[in-house]
């Protein structure tokens, strides 16, 4: 075979690659879904408005704004918001969310395939962390004001581990971050990073959290 050709199989084959493993382009300034249609083709995202139908409302949401339902097992609540919620966001390649930690909340361990997050905390004391491919915990005790980085496709978690109700507001690097969860019995497997993370929170509540453990991590 031609050696020019096979150059040429290779560049194509790897920018081919480099393109279905990221959030595309946008092609102009601003691209806000149409909500209005019922896509009758499949792309990879969603149809535009028309230009001339663009207003300052595409960009702006309120769906951040209030506190989620944390009435429930994990006493947490998550909501993320998409390009299908958001028009704005629409070919930008970001996607928002909204953590809500009860007392003791816990958001369990899951996993974004195609997004990194930036997770702020807005209120109150959390711990959050990351297990990387080799099983090795990356854990931090967060403030309000700090930042933590999830990186794109391991499985991260946060808990509340202050004595108040903990807020954090999240941005991720793909209008369509999608959410892998993983189930507690499978978490359950290493007792040596559960207890790592039971023996952190310990030094910091100051408290016996055998409860904690009984509850959220079986």
């Amino acid at each position: 075979m031609n050696a020019t050709l096979v150059f040429f199989l290779i560049i194509l084959c790897s920018t081919s690659i480099s393109i279905c493993l990221a959030d595309n382009d946008n092609l102009q300034d601003a691209c806000p879904t149409n909500t209005t249609v019922t896509p009758m083709v499949f792309i990879n995202g969603f149809p535009c408005k028309n230009p001339s139908s663009i207003s300052s409302a595409d960009f702006t949401t309120s769906n951040l704004k209030h506190a989620g339902d944390t009435d429930n097992f994990l006493h947490s609540s998550v909501n993320i918001v998409t390009a299908a919620d958001f028009p704005g966001l629409n070919t930008l390649g970001l996607s928002i969310a909204r953590t809500d930690l009860d007392l003791d909340g816990t958001v369990m361990p899951h996993s974004h395939p195609r997004a990194s997050e930036l997770f702020f905390v807005r209120k109150g004391i959390v711990l959050a962390g990351f297990i990387d491919t080799n099983n090795t915990l990356f854990e931090s005790l967060i403030n309000e004001g700090d930042v933590f980085l999830f990186p794109r496709g391991l499985l991260h978690f946060c808990v509340n581990a202050g004595y108040e109700p903990a807020i954090a507001f999240s941005v991720m690097n793909s209008q369509n971050p999608g959410v892998v969860s993983i189930g507690g019995a499978v978490f359950e497997t290493d007792k040596l990073l559960i207890d790592k993370i039971i023996r952190r929170l310990i030094s910091v509540r100051g408290t016996n959290m055998a409860n904690f453990s009984k509850i959220h991590l079986q």
